[in-house]
């Protein structure tokens, strides 16, 4: 008997890591005749349907911007409610994420905080070390700039007390002194609400990430959102420099 049935294609394994600009929300609450809070209340729940949906797919990282270094700059209303949102969602969702093996980590000068945010981060942080399933990276007062310069200056001073050469000073050695060391680089970063930017984000972490702009505000951005972004990931060429063929 022959078996006419071909073999089952393979699908092709998804981006290591995905960053994500989380954008929009006010936004989404303004199209709705809605407080900034609200948007900012619907983000927060759009996470958790991400998460979920990174664990689906394999995905073994996955970085969220939440809070940029810049964001001072909103209302001092808007900050109060961006951080109310930060601990409601740290007490709220961190048992089901060490149930389900997700490890938290935090990047950005957070510990400049009130205390009872940087305790819950803490706690996040010592609580799901130990995990082995998707690392959730959470940006809070973080910025690039800010990133790049403390690690010259770490560097700087290692060089100053001679614990570090200035020949032996390399990718990975300057790596290892941004906030992100002992993380890959992200594959693909997404900006959602149709802008077309960067904004101080994992800058010299993204040198070959592909990136991806969508016109969804971040709060309609669901699983199937995601998995239509990794579906154009996989069309992607990625050549880190070299030529295709």
């Amino acid at each position: 008997m022959v078996n006419n049935l071909s073999p089952k294609t393979a699908s092709p394994p998804p981006p290591r890591h995905i960053a994500i600009i989380m954008d929009g929300n006010g936004r989404w609450a303004k199209a709705r005749g809605l407080p900034r809070v609200a948007g900012h209340q619907r983000g927060a729940d759009a996470v958790r349907g991400v998460v979920e949906a990174c664990q689906d797919l394999g995905i073994s990282y996955l970085t969220l911007y939440a809070f940029s270094s810049e964001n001072w700059k909103r209302p001092p209303a808007e900050v109060d409610d961006l951080m109310g949102l930060l601990r409601v969602y740290l007490r709220r969702e961190l048992r089901e994420l060490h149930r389900s093996g997700v490890r938290v980590r935090f990047i950005g000068n957070w510990s400049v905080l009130a205390k009872d945010i940087v305790d819950l981060i803490e706690d996040a942080e010592r609580t799901t070390r130990h995990n082995t399933g998707l690392t959730l990276i959470i940006a809070v007062n973080y910025g690039s700039h800010n990133e790049i310069l403390g690690a010259v200056r770490r560097i700087a001073e290692q060089v100053g007390t001679g614990r570090l050469k200035v020949e032996d000073i390399d990718d990975a050695v300057f790596a290892h002194h941004l906030n992100t060391d002992g993380i890959p680089d992200p594959d693909l970063i997404v900006r959602t609400s149709g802008e077309k930017r960067l904004s101080n984000f994992l800058l010299w972490q993204a040198a070959y990430a592909e990136l991806l702009f969508t016109d969804l505000l971040w709060p309609d951005f669901n699983r199937q959102s995601l998995e239509e972004v990794v579906d154009e990931f996989h069309r992607r060429d990625r050549r880190y420099g070299a030529t295709s063929g």
